[in-house]
């Protein structure tokens, strides 16, 4: 019968009993470990556990993990901690509430999934780097009807998947770029910049930065449309009425409204 034994070398047991047990039984395997204590949870428990586990099946230590390509958006509520203060536990957690539920309508919507709330904002992913960018800014956008100012930062690369969860470096940087932005302001990676080519999105570039807790610097974008907006840009968000909010979202959408416009209109001068 296949035996492992395992003895801690300077054990007040006498290891030459470990090794006398060893000779006498066939086949058996014999691990001298450091330490003094014959019980075997009191010093460095681990070597036992991995020899153990090398002994019934051949390998130890943890696997490797499961690694996927992803885009992360991490978005960030401006000025949380003031305005929770202002409207009080009860008013602040029902706008927590409605802000959860707009994030996971958005990232649905969008393709993507959110991992997990960070309690102030969201973290989220995506199949690809454009699809995550345009949620983004429509969040940043509509975040506006509920009083709130967001932030959001993206990048892609490999996470290592932990159940549900992500992690790893990629997920670490894409929290880093969203620290980095302002109110309103959509942030990516060069990575993302880089990927997204064709994608008809424009980018204003923010300079290179060195990230916490990341090795080396990197080079921040911010998303074209998207910009700071400090407590002096205009009306706040909570004191506007139906009709400004109509009026916002007409704004917002103005480009688009305009290239529409020029289509139209080329497409008739070409009938004429």
């Amino acid at each position: 019968m296949p035996t492992l034994i395992l003895h801690r070398r300077d054990d007040w047991v006498p290891v030459g009993g470990a090794r006398h047990l060893a000779d006498l039984i066939p086949s058996a395997r014999l691990v001298e470990l450091e330490g003094t204590d014959h019980a075997y949870f009191s010093q460095d428990s681990d070597a036992i556990l991995d020899e153990t586990e090398r002994f019934l099946t051949g390998t130890s230590g943890p696997g490797e993990p499961e690694r996927v390509l992803a885009t992360v958006l991490f978005t960030d509520i401006v000025d949380s901690t003031s305005r929770a203060a202002t409207l009080g536990d009860g008013r602040w957690r029902e706008l927590l509430e409605a802000h959860d539920a707009l994030v996971r309508s958005h990232v649905e919507r969008a393709g993507g999934r959110v991992v997990k709330s960070t309690g102030d904002g969201a973290f989220a992913c995506f199949s690809g780097p454009a699809r995550g960018i345009r949620c983004a800014e429509e969040l940043v956008a509509s975040a506006t009807d509920l009083g709130l100012q967001l932030r959001a930062g993206l990048h892609a690369g490999e996470c290592e998947a932990i159940g549900d969860d992500l992690g790893g470096l990629t997920v670490h940087i894409g929290a880093r770029v969203a620290a980095l932005a302002r109110g309103g302001e959509v942030l990516v990676s060069s990575t993302v910049k880089d990927l997204v080519v064709g994608s008809g999105l424009a980018f204003v570039e923010r300079g290179e930065h060195h990230l916490k807790v990341v090795p080396g610097s990197w080079r921040i974008y911010g998303l074209a449309g998207t910009s700071s907006l400090g407590p002096d840009a205009g009306t706040p968000a909570e004191h506007l009425t139906a009709a400004d909010r109509v009026t916002l979202r007409m704004a917002r959408r103005a480009p688009g409204v305009l290239r529409a416009v020029g289509r139209i209109t080329m497409r008739d001068r070409t009938r004429a």
